[in-house]
Parts: structure tokens; C-alpha cells; sequence
């Protein structure tokens, strides 16, 4: 919020010169009319972005495998399908790699950290990049979905618009939120999935807080995706029912089943993604060495290929053969770890609904053919193994249920799915207390509970804490520079760089000392008593993190390197940093937890609160309280000054630099900011 304007509407005035005024210096975001219409406008316009995004996959697939590449690449015989991935792998792959590195992976552990670790904030290219990389990564192959794209695109937008506005971290939230529900919304065509998507995975609480405007933007993402897309469910399927009670034993066998599959999705992927991580190689090329793994893939399985949208409901309608959905649960599961594991960009939705529904489609056709009599035809067990891989890998029950509803237009199969889909849940957590989305957040030490608020460092990056340009020693100096470094300091320890600017390691005061006494004979240099097997902190790294690896090892310092490149030093955190962060961290918590009792306060006595940091030139700046022309029934409520509050009586003179809190009943805002600020 500006410190010397109001946010609220002028008295008096008319209504588009308030909306201009309000949007100039600050929508008043308390007001119940225009949080609707954020949220609806939040909700259109990811919907807009989504019709685009899903008419560029279709066109991007139909140049990449009908018309287009395959004329172009015909000379190489049926071999041309493994290249299409790996063409789309080397346009995407830079792009991510230098434009933004957000984009890289299945989108929602990004908004996830966004919200824990930058209260909400993400960068507007990331919308840019995220939904034109995953738009040719699905369209040439690449075994992805497409709503963890746009559930990440969709937050984007909403982080934008509240940077744009000004918004504070709670408001900021509620808008990423919007944009996530508003993208499954728009996606499967699935509005109250959207919702609760938003609700259980990227919030991880359901509070009234968030609810209204979370239901009003999805809401008005499905209107528009139905008046450009059509308005039909996603899956086009025959009715399905429980045939009898002893399919309940069997659909609970599916569960287990499902757990398993669920568990093995989310452990290959990340263990493929940390081989591609760890190996020295340019990152904007990775994703084509896994484009080459795709083609392979969709060499001998090309139903492997893309979301997979029409073999999840070939596999729905019961028309593909056991062994054949065997072997695509299989291959969708290495096609999409190769597709995601090396970099690329797309969602885990859709693949998980697709493994799913080929688990379901070949148990059923198993049991049905030894069970003829009791038990349903295969389709409907590829229902419901849909939804149970996904519940299982992504720890979202609710949201299977509904997505699964929403998408075939079927309720009849309640029963089974909460058999199955609570089973497969339980077991998988069970089996690992991390989601295919919160064990990306675990593996960077990001905290995952769900009361954020306990330890207010959590908020905090090493980034945020470290000192930049910290004093360093060169390698070549002799031990008599360092010492005297060190007394002109009075540091305890330096990074060593050497004649290359690159970081060679850390030397102390306890190493000098010791070289004082083992070396009287030789002439060393710094080099020679560098600790060089060190351990470094990145600048997004969680602060807690960094504090872990100081309390466990003893550090008194870590250095912060770049992490793409990890001998250039950018930083230094020292305990000293640590302790200001955490002052820094107090005094914000202190001053969100004011602001919201300000605005409780507002909404029960039907007042309003306005804060004013004056400058020199304000009108009530050399005045007593009592000589301002206030409006009736308005309380000066306190004074920060110089970092101690004054209680205000009417004998105290306004400074410039206070920070004036002032109470006045609804509809005087206008005239107060004159009394205050002056007129113009």
C-alpha cells in the first residue's frame, strides 16, 4: 500500500472516476465487489489462455505427426517419429534453460514454493515461457499433460496482477490460488475440481479465507473454455455401475495396485530427474538426450506419445487389449520420465490419469473374464484406476474424485471410487509421506507443513540473508597478508579465490594459527591451508536450509555460489546474517499480523483504517493533533516515530517521517487524505 494515498473510493464521487482513482493508487481490496471482480477477471483470462494453449497443441501435434514433419523427415523410413521429440527437446530446452528455469518440470511444485517462499511471487516471463516450452513439448511428443501448465501459467498470472496492484502476501496468495483453480477448470472442463485442486494440493488448507474468490475464478474459467471448446465432459464414455457387492473385494485389490503403480511413478521420475541433474552437461540441451528416449519409446508404443488424451478414452471405452495396456502403463511411465526427468516442461496430471486408466483397463478385462457374471466390463474399472493412480501419486483424494466425475459426466461409480481411491491414498502415504508435487519442495529442504507460520524463518532465502561482496583473500597471498587481513577485518574466516576469480574454498583464523605452528620452516600461501572440500548454499536455497548445514557441521560460514556456476561466489552467509534475517523476519511477521487486525477490526466496527507515512510537504506535517480539521468521530490511533509508538493526544505536533495510523468511520477517506496529505 502507498504510504500517503487511501485506498478507498473518493466520497462523492462517481463511479468510473472512483474504479480510475482506485486503480491508480490502489484498489481497496477489502471491498467484497471488487474482489469478485478480480477473481473474475483472473478466471477469464486464464480461461482465454487455455483455449489458446490447448488449440496450439493440437496444431503443433498435427504438424509434428500428420502433415508436416512426417513429409519433411520421410527420407529416414519409419525412424523419423524418434526425432520429432528431439526437434521440439532442442527448441524448448534453450528456451527454459535461458529464459526461465521455473518452466523446467511439471509446474506445481513451482507455485508451491513460490507461495512458501516468496509469499506468492513469480515472475510473469515464466507464464510466457512455461506455456509456449510445454505447448511443443506435448504437441512433438513429449509424454506430459497439459494442466500442470496451465495451473502454473494461470498462478503467474494471478502473482502478476497482484504485483501489478500492489497487493499485500495474503492477497497475492489468494490470487495464485485463483489462477491454479482457474486452470484445471478451464483444462478438464472440470470447474469444481479447479477448486479443490487449488484448496488441497497448492494451498494445502480449506479455509473460507481463499474459498469465494478461488470458486468465482474457476467458475468463470469453465465459461469461457465451454463458449471456445465446447461445453461436454473431457472423456466421451458409455454409464457404468457397481454390478454387484463383490466387485468391492476387487475394486479394493485395484487399490493396493494402484498405491504401487502411484509410488513407482513418482520414485523412477525423480530418480531420473536427479541423474539428469547431476550430470555435467549443458542444461538446454538435456531435454533433447531425453527426447531421444520418447522416440524410442513411441518408436514401438506411439500411443505413449503426448497427453494421451484419446487412449485414456479408448482405454475408458474398454476397446484395447489387456496385453496392450500393459505394456502402455509401462511405457507412459518411462516416456514420461524422460520427458520430465530431463528438463522439459508439462504436467504429471494427465500421465498419472493415463497410467491409471491402463491399470484399470487390463485388471479389468482380467476379472471380468473370470468373473463374467459379477464384476463390470473393463471400462468402468479404468474409471477408477484413472483416479486412483492419480490420488496415489499426488496424495489428492478429493481432487481425484471430483476431476473423475467431472470429466466422464458419471456419479454412479461413488462407491467403487472411494473404495479404491482411499485405499490407494492410504497406502501411498503410507509408503512415503511426500506427493510426486512436495518431494520436489523436500529434496530443497523447503518446509512442507502446512502451519506456515510457525517458524517465521521459513519465509527467507539465503539470497535474502547473505552478504553480497563479501571480503575475500587471494590464493597466491603469503600467511603475513592474511593475518593482516584479518586484523584489518576482524573477520574469522574468508572465501579463497583464485587468480581466475573462482572459489577455491574457506581459510580461518584457527587454520592460520595452525600453519603457525606445523609450517615455521616453509613459506605457505593461502592455498596451501585452504579448507577446499567445502559446502556451498545457493541464493534460493531456504535460509533454514543453510542454518541446518551451520548448526550440523559447525560452520561459522557458508559460501553462496551461483548455482549455474558453482565456483563463482556471490555471496557469503555468516551466523551474524542469520540473526539479522531473523529480526528482519520477526518485525514482518509482527507487521502482517497488524494489518490483518486492522482490517478485522475495519470489518467489525464498520470503520476503516488508513496508515500515512508523512513527508515534509504534507499539509498536516508542524501541526497539533488538535488543529486538524478532522471529520467527526475520527481517532488519530497511534504515532510510529523513530521506532518507538507515541500514544497521540492533542498537544502532539505531527513530524515528517511518522507513521500516522488514523480510525474514521466509512466514507470519510477522501477528506481525511486532504486534512493529511493536502489537497492535489
Amino acid at each position: 500500500m502507498s504510504s500517503d494515498q487511501v485506498k478507498l473510493p473518493h466520497a462523492g464521487s462517481g463511479i468510473f472516476t472512483a474504479g480510475f482513482e482506485r486503480l491508480k493508487s490502489g484498489i481497496n481490496f477489502n471491498n467484497f465487489a471488487t474482489l469478485m471482480v478480480v477473481a473474475v477477471v483472473m478466471g477469464a483470462g486464464t480461461g482465454l489462455i487455455t483455449v489458446v494453449f490447448v488449440k496450439a497443441i493440437a496444431w503443433i501435434t498435427y504438424f509434428s505427426f500428420v502433415e508436416g514433419l512426417p513429409q519433411i523427415l520421410a527420407p529416414l523410413g519409419a525412424g523419423w517419429i524418434i526425432l520429432v521429440p528431439v526437434i521440439g527437446s532442442l527448441i524448448t530446452g534453450p528456451m527454459i534453460a535461458y529464459w526461465a528455469i521455473e518452466a523446467k518440470g511439471h509446474g506445481v511444485p513451482e507455485v508451491m514454493q513460490a507461495i512458501i517462499m516468496r509469499r506468492g511471487r513469480i515472475r510473469p516471463r515464466v507464464a510466457v515461457v512455461k506455456s509456449v516450452a510445454s505447448a511443443i513439448c506435448i504437441g512433438t511428443g513429449g509424454s506430459a499433460g497439459r494442466e500442470g501448465p496451465i495451473v502454473q501459467v494461470g498462478a503467474a498470472l494471478g502473482s502478476t496482477a497482484a504485483q501489478l496492484l500492489r497487493l499485500g502476501p495474503q492477497r497475492t496468495i489468494t490470487l495464485v490460488a485463483c489462477g491454479a483453480a482457474a486452470g484445471i477448470a478451464a483444462t478438464f472442463n472440470a470447474p469444481i475440481a479447479g477448486v479443490i485442486f487449488a484448496m488441497e494440493v497448492i494451498l494445502g488448507e480449506f479455509t473460507t479465507h481463499y474459498f469465494g474468490m478461488v470458486v468465482i475464478a474457476a467458475v468463470a474459467a469453465s465459461i469461457v473454455s465451454r463458449e471456445f471448446l465446447g461445453d461436454f465432459p473431457a472423456f466421451a464414455i458409455p454409464s457404468y455401475s457397481l454390478v454387484s457387492a463383490w466387485e468391492l473385494p476387487l475394486y479394493a485389490l485395484l487399490g493396493v495396485l494402484a498405491a504401487l503403480v502411484g509410488w513407482g511413478f513418482v520414485k523412477i521420475l525423480y530418480y531420473v530427474e536427479d541423474r539428469f541433474d547431476g550430470w555435467r552437461f549443458p542444461d538446454a540441451f538435456k531435454p533433447a538426450i531425453g527426447g531421444i528416449g520418447v522416440g524410442l519409446i513411441g518408436l514401438f508404443y506411439p500411443q505413449a506419445l503426448g497427453a494421451g488424451l484419446i487412449t485414456i478414452e479408448k482405454g475408458l471405452n474398454g476397446s484395447l487389449e489387456w496385453n496392450l495396456l500393459l505394456m502402455l502403463i509401462f511405457a507412459k511411465l518411462l516416456a514420461t520420465t524422460f520427458t520430465l526427468g530431463s528438463g522439459n516442461s508439462g504436467g504429471i496430471f494427465s500421465p498419472s490419469l493415463y497410467m491409471g486408466a491402463m491399470l484399470g483397463g487390463a485388471f479389468g478385462s482380467i476379472v471380468h473374464f473370470l468373473f463374467p457374471t459379477v464384476t463390470a466390463t473393463s471400462g468402468a474399472y479404468a474409471l477408477v484406476g484413472m483416479a486412483s493412480v492419480f490420488a496415489a501419486a499426488a496424495h489428492a483424494p478429493l481432487t481425484a474424485f471430483l476431476i473423475v466425475f467431472e470429466m466422464s459426466g458419471d456419479y454412479r461409480m461413488i462407491l467403487p471410487l472411494m473404495v479404491t481411491v482411499g485405499l490407494s491414498t492410504l497406502l501411498s502415504q503410507t509408503i512415503s509421506p511426500y506427493s510426486i508435487y512436495t518431494l520436489k519442495l523436500a529434496k530443497k529442504g523447503i518446509p512442507l507443513e502446512r502451519d506456515r507460520d510457525v517458524d517465521v524463518m521459513k519465509g527467507i532465502t539465503v539470497g535474502e540473508a547473505m552478504t553480497q561482496k563479501p571480503d575475500v583473500v587471494q590464493a597466491e597471498m603469503n600467511l603475513s597478508q592474511l593475518s593482516d587481513a584479518f586484523v584489518k577485518t576482524r573477520h574469522h574466516g574468508f572465501p579463497v579465490i583464485d587468480k581466475d576469480e573462482q572459489l577455491l574454498g574457506v581459510v580461518t583464523i584457527q587454520d592460520l594459527a595452525k600453519a603457525r605452528e606445523q609450517m615455521l620452516d616453509q613459506s605457505p600461501t593461502v592455498a596451501d591451508i585452504t579448507h577446499q572440500e567445502i559446502v556451498v548454499a545457493y541464493p534460493g536455497d531456504p535460509l533454514s536450509k543453510a542454518l541446518r548445514y551451520m548448526s550440523d557441521r559447525g560452520f561459522g560460514r557458508i559460501p553462496v555460489v551461483d548455482p549455474q556456476h558453482p565456483k563463482r561466489l556471490v555471496g557469503l552467509l555468516r551466523r551474524v546474517d542469520v540473526v539479522r534475517a531473523y529480526r528482519r523476519a520477526i518485525l514482518r511477521k509482527m507487521e502482517n499480523q497488524y494489518k490483518t487486525e486492522h482490517l478485522r477490526l475495519g470489518r467489525l466496527t464498520e470503520t476503516e483504517i488508513h496508515e500515512f507515512t508523512l513527508a515534509s510537504n504534507m499539509a498536516a506535517v508542524g501541526q497539533r493533533i488538535m488543529d486538524l480539521d478532522l471529520p467527526p468521530q475520527t481517532l488519530i490511533a497511534s504515532i510510529q516515530r523513530n521506532n518507538q509508538i507515541i500514544i497521540a493526544h492533542g498537544q502532539t505536533r505531527l513530524q515528517p517521517d511518522d507513521r500516522v495510523v488514523v480510525i474514521t468511520r466509512q466514507g470519510t477517506a477522501e477528506t481525511v487524505r486532504q486534512v493529511i496529505v493536502g489537497r492535489g
